[in-house]
């Protein structure tokens, strides 16, 4: 009886140990054709590790092409107490160089003097701040929005005179005819006057004039202004259509204002007769 159920127990074993054999041969024989990929050379190519698989999606990574944008160029103004930079070169109010210094001593300063840090230049190492006050921040805005309407935009046509200031009579107005054919264009004209020797004419009142030539359909884009020692220049401009408008209501005006003038003296003078 005892041998019989170690003869049993064995078959069981025995069974058992085929059955647990072809679950496992059948698994890697099912899973390896799924793992395994074969290059058309019939070359067993590896399956792509972690970190080749992050190299490959790392360039697309909208973090990376942030750093790589271009920064937008900020408004001339106070930056407040928002300074990304840990060290910085200040100039004072007056223009003067005060060295590097750390921002809470900047900021210190600022405090102290009751006065604005405005960003000067940033790709410097390291960058240049200016402590102004709140005037200055404001001419020197006038004066960049001033520069930045006075430089042609993209598209529009420049055209340049130059003459002295001895210019003669008929000569200016020649040049006075050729401003006002390149006005009519829509062009803008810079006209730059030099100074003539052993000569005191005021070179802006000979912009007024060629303006006042002019006026039915030019102004000033950049009003006259000393360049240089001896020399002054300016640009003019085509009126907008809104410009246009205002001038001729502005000359009926006067028109009216003048004829009632005329009137009410020709009235006063048969009174008096």
């Amino acid at each position: 009886m005892t041998a019989f159920c170690m003869m049993k127990c064995l078959c069981q074993a025995t069974r058992n140990e085929n059955r647990y054999a072809k679950r496992f041969f059948g698994t890697l024989l099912t899973q390896t054709p799924q793992k395994r990929v074969f290059s058309p050379s019939w070359m067993a190519v590896p399956v792509p590790s972690k970190s080749a698989v992050f190299g490959l999606t790392q360039q697309f990574c909208t973090a990376e092409k942030s750093h790589t944008e271009p920064k937008n160029k900020t408004a001339f103004g106070s930056v407040g107490r928002r300074i990304p930079y840990r060290i910085l070169h200040v100039i004072n109010q007056d223009g003067e160089s005060l060295g590097n210094m750390h921002r809470a001593e900047a900021l210190k300063l600022m405090d102290q003097h009751d006065l604005k840090l405005v960003l000067l230049r940033e790709n410097v190492e390291p960058p240049v701040y200016r402590l102004m006050t709140g005037q200055q921040i404001h001419e020197e805005q006038l004066k960049r929005a001033e520069k930045k309407k006075a430089s042609p935009r993209s598209g529009v046509v420049q055209k340049e005179l130059s003459f002295s200031s001895a210019i003669a009579k008929n000569d200016l107005e020649t040049k006075t005819k050729q401003i006002a054919q390149w006005i009519e264009k829509k062009y803008h004209v810079k006209v730059t006057i030099r100074q003539a020797k052993d000569s005191n004419t005021d070179m802006f009142l000979i912009f007024d004039q060629i303006l006042e030539a002019v006026s039915e359909k030019a102004t000033y884009l950049s009003k006259p202004k000393v360049i240089r020692e001896g020399a002054s220049t300016c640009i003019f401009r085509h009126m907008s259509d809104k410009e246009l408008k205002a001038y001729q209501k502005m000359e009926k005006q006067k028109n009216s204002t003048a004829e009632t003038q005329e009137n009410e003296d020709l009235k006063s003078n048969e009174s008096h007769q």
